[in-house]
């Protein structure tokens, strides 16, 4: 490991973790308790690498993050500088315990009570009236901050050996797709940050979803890893935000959503409608005479129709977290594979399939062809 903490040269430290395959509360304590005395020493270097002032990559349940102290502007400033992010897209602080969250926001809410109960840790970021020690440079100016509590024994051990509040957005470059594992990490950001904590595989592999507490009706800003159905279970009524329903027309509420993400170096189409197969085909068609190299992203159930050089299912069209764990690492191989267009089926946006669409829609900047 580097010996200079903040020197340029990225310091990759692997810490063999795996296994971490599901988000129950006794599971994860296990998996902490679990770290070895060699994996402690490598998470308190990355803790004293932050409170000096510096940024880390790390694993969460959803992606990798970009951390830094999320009460240092200075700090945070370097995680927007390393991912060429836009000042006034929010971050998400991450936080190990409520007793972080309370300096964080003016009250918690009952409502937010329930839900911090049934969901964290895990992929649930509650969106509520900042207090005054979160800095605007965190909130893009709004008077409302977003915190989560991450399900992943890495990320909950460095965030309290390092006893800081971690401002941690996906670690990639700006508008790609998000890294689910380490290698996509050190392809986006290797020599931009101090370290980066390789630990396999992202159990979830689409972000958390957002979720609105600050107006009468709780109301989704982004979909991800736990659905408006499981949400409901818990509170009487979740809506979505209109601009995630028509984006095109409304401005989606969180500023974040309002840039392309999740882009692979190709044009990515959405072609939906009853014969939606014939029509990518089609249109795979028209755009190879034209000397384009073409990618098909398809399920399953319809991989075999497709006798494109480059086609990849992302997994059983029943089993939609599959698809989610699948979906940013093959927009990341089209890229390997230098693919000019992406031609993408459609999901039903329904549950997890929610949250795919929004992530497709975005990466594709609302090309949808819609056929018969």
């Amino acid at each position: 490991m580097n010996e200079e903490i903040g020197a340029k040269k990225t310091t990759i430290i692997n810490i063999n973790h795996s296994g971490i395959n599901n988000m129950d509360k006794l599971y994860i304590e296990n998996k902490i308790k679990s770290l070895s005395k060699e994996d402690l020493e490598k998470l308190q270097y990355v803790a004293d690498i932050l409170k000096s002032g510096g940024i880390v990559a790390f694993p969460t349940e959803t992606v990798y993050g970009l951390g830094a102290n999320g009460l240092d502007e200075k700090a945070v400033e370097k995680i927007f500088k390393a991912k060429g992010r836009p000042s006034d897209n929010p971050l998400i602080l991450h936080v190990a315990s409520l007793n972080q969250m309370q300096d964080l926001v003016l009250e918690i809410p009952q409502n937010v009570e329930k839900l911090i109960d049934r969901f964290w840790p895990g992929p649930l970021t509650l969106v509520m009236k900042k207090g005054p020690k979160v800095p605007d440079i965190i909130t893009g100016g709004l008077d409302t901050v977003a915190i989560r509590m991450p399900a992943h024994p890495i990320a909950l051990k460095l965030i309290e050996m390092s006893g800081l509040v971690l401002a941690a957005p996906s670690a990639n470059i700006s508008g790609k797709p998000s890294p689910t594992r380490g290698e996509h990490v050190v392809r986006d950001l290797d020599n931009k940050v101090d370290a980066i904590i390789m630990a396999g595989e992202c159990n979830i592999g689409l972000e958390s979803t957002v979720l609105d507490m600050t107006g009468g009706i709780p109301t989704i800003l982004r979909p991800g890893g736990i659905s408006k159905s499981e949400l409901e279970k818990v509170l009487d009524r979740v809506d979505l935000d209109k601009g995630l329903i028509d984006s095109t027309n409304i401005k989606p509420k969180s500023p974040g959503m309002k840039y392309t993400h999740y882009a692979p170096e190709a044009t990515v189409y959405i072609v939906r409608g009853k014969n939606f197969v014939d029509n990518i085909k089609n249109l795979s068609k028209k755009y190879e005479k034209k000397g384009k190299n073409v990618g098909i992203l398809c399920f399953d159930d319809t991989y075999n129709n497709y006798d494109n050089p480059v086609v990849k299912s992302l997994g059983a069209r029943n089993k939609l977290e599959e698809a989610a764990f699948n979906l940013f690492n093959i927009l990341r191989e089209f890229d390997d594979l230098n693919v000019d267009i992406v031609l993408s089926e459609a999901v039903e946006e329904v549950g997890m399939g929610q949250a795919i669409m929004n992530r497709l829609i975005k990466a594709a900047g609302n090309r949808i062809i819609e056929g018969e």
